[in-house]
C-alpha cells in the first residue's frame, strides 16, 4: 500500500510538478542529451533523494532478484518518466534527472541491502513502520498547504 502511496506521489512530482492542472505546467518540448548541462544543482539532489524511495521499495518487493534487474526496473521507469514528460509536453526531459533518479534508486537499493545485512529478517518490518511514518508526516504535510485559506 505504501508502495502505491509513493507511487501516486512520485507521478505527481515528477509528471505533474505538484499542480492539479496540465495548464499550469511548463508546456515545452526539450531534450537535453548533455548531462549536467544547464542543471541546477539542487534539482539533481532533488532527482536523486526522490527515487531513493523506489530502490528501497522494489528491494523490499522483489528482494530475490539480482541487482542489475532491479536497477534496470528504475532506469525503466525513470526513463519512462522523461520520455512521458516530451510526448505530452508538460515539460522538459533530461538526461540528467534520467541519471539522478537512477543514483537515486541505487542508493535506496544499497539502504536495502545494508539494513538487510544488519537486522535481516526484521528489515521490511522495520522499512514499512519507517514509511508509514513518514507517508503520514508528508500527508499531514500536504493537507495542510492545501488548506491553507
Amino acid at each position: 500500500m505504501l508502495f502505491i502511496i509513493y507511487g501516486f506521489v512520485l507521478i505527481w512530482l515528477v509528471l505533474f510538478k505538484l499542480q492539479f492542472s496540465f495548464d499550469h505546467l511548463d508546456r515545452v518540448r526539450v531534450m537535453n542529451m548533455i548531462p549536467l548541462h544547464h542543471s541546477v544543482l539542487s534539482e539533481v539532489y532533488a532527482n536523486i533523494w526522490i527515487f531513493v524511495p523506489f530502490g528501497i521499495f522494489i528491494s523490499m518487493l522483489k528482494r530475490k532478484w539480482p541487482f542489475m534487474k532491479k536497477l534496470v526496473s528504475i532506469f525503466g521507469v525513470t526513463l519512462a518518466f522523461e520520455t512521458i514528460q516530451f510526448v505530452l509536453v508538460i515539460g522538459r526531459s533530461d538526461i540528467t534527472d534520467v541519471l539522478a533518479n537512477t543514483l537515486g534508486g541505487i542508493i535506496g537499493i544499497s539502504i536495502y541491502e545494508l539494513l538487510f545485512k544488519l537486522i535481516k529478517h526484521r528489515t521490511n518490518k522495520t522499512i514499512n513502520l519507517f514509511a508509514s511514518v513518514v507517508t503520514s508526516i508528508v500527508m499531514l504535510f500536504l493537507i495542510f498547504i492545501f488548506k491553507r485559506p
